[in-house]
């Protein structure tokens, strides 16, 4: 999917149940990074042999092509501590939170930065993930408020589906996506269906469920949970649970409300939730961002809704591009192994780079 346009400033998340168009939406919303709709419906891309073929696509095409894009992110790596030095330091805080028993569970995310290589239009970076990686997501979004932003995700926050029951009658979706771990070469022929996962990453994926399961119960009668199942991602493997439920009556309310309580997940975040995100906040070296925030088009009426949490994702800027990833946290957790997750997660978006 590929979006470009006039985008409108929304208030909050909650504001999100009545748009209709393609919102890019922060991991925590404020003046310098809000939640912003490009208005109308987005556009899915079909890729031929020839390239991009779309209807009433062109127009965002030539859009994106001929952003003129201004460095006014600053590049802090090349004279501030190393990346492994600054994780080092903010893991230290995170875990000694952990082993002090303020949280369950806290999210470390990190950036780092890589050329542009030169020449390399971003719609050949889109391109390139489409063709890499056809089961996630694929999104390149520019607006004034947000920059301009690819992503490969797997992981849902919110969708809408069709119900059995008749064309007015609709199933919602969500999942928890949780838990990591990289296929080697020998095992990339599969799905990662007979990998044995440690204690660890079943607790933190179990946080997941458990949280997001006890938030749908507040807005649904009947919530229905299949898994955990091991499902691949690129070269990683990750837990995830899905849920299914109705919503009705006031669905434009409903949905606002549900995202709010949702977002972010303890998948981005940590438990307890609020606590997290100040923590988060104070504590993390690099800003987020819009990276752990969500997009996806969305529909006031629930059909055409597909929103989708923001991984595997780097903004681009004129000369160089700034890529994100993070890894759940429990007092368990060592630096080492941390740290090899989030380059594993890295690698997604490298290889676009370097395709």
């Amino acid at each position: 999917m590929l979006v470009a346009g006039q985008a409108e400033v929304l208030p909050s998340v909650a504001a999100v149940g009545g748009c209709q168009g393609f919102v890019v939406a922060p991991f925590l919303a404020s003046a310098q990074q809000p939640v912003v709709v490009i208005g109308g419906k987005a556009q899915p891309l079909e890729l031929t042999g020839k390239g991009i073929e779309a209807i009433d696509a062109i127009d965002a095409i030539e859009a994106i092509e001929t952003i003129d894009t201004i460095e006014t992110i600053p590049a802090t790596e090349a004279t501030g501590p190393s990346p492994s030095a600054s994780y080092a330091a903010d893991f230290a805080a995170f875990h000694g939170a952990l082993q002090q028993g303020t949280f369950q569970k806290l999210v470390l995310a990190r950036c780092t930065e890589a050329p542009r290589p030169g020449g390399t239009r971003p719609t050949e970076l889109f391109l390139r993930a489409c063709h890499s990686y056809p089961r996630l997501f694929i999104a390149l979004v520019h607006t004034p408020q947000s920059g301009t932003w690819l992503t490969a995700t797997p992981e849902v926050l919110l969708e809408c589906l069709p119900d059995e029951d008749g064309p007015h009658s609709h199933l919602w979706h969500t999942m928890a996506l949780a838990g990591t771990m990289r296929l080697r070469p020998d095992e990339m022929g599969g799905e990662g269906q007979h990998l044995r996962w440690s204690a660890k990453n079943i607790q933190e994926q179990r946080l997941v469920a458990t949280y997001i399961h006890d938030v749908l119960r507040r807005h649904a009668d009947d919530v229905s949970e299949e898994g955990p199942r091991t499902v691949r991602a690129a070269n990683l493997v990750h837990l995830r649970s899905d849920f299914t439920f109705p919503l009705s009556n006031n669905i434009c309310t409903r949905v606002g409300r549900l995202l709010s309580d949702l977002h972010p997940t303890p998948a981005v975040c940590g438990l307890p939730k609020a606590e997290a995100l100040r923590f988060i906040v104070e504590h993390e070296h690099a800003p987020r961002s819009y990276y752990s925030g969500f997009m996806g088009p969305v529909s006031p009426e629930g059909p055409g809704t597909h929103l989708f949490v923001t991984l595997r994702c780097m903004q681009l800027l004129a000369h160089r591009c700034r890529l994100y990833a993070g890894g759940g946290l429990l007092r368990e957790s060592t630096v080492q192994k941390e740290w090899q997750e989030t380059e594993a997660k890295l690698g997604t978006m490298r290889s676009i780079l370097q395709a």
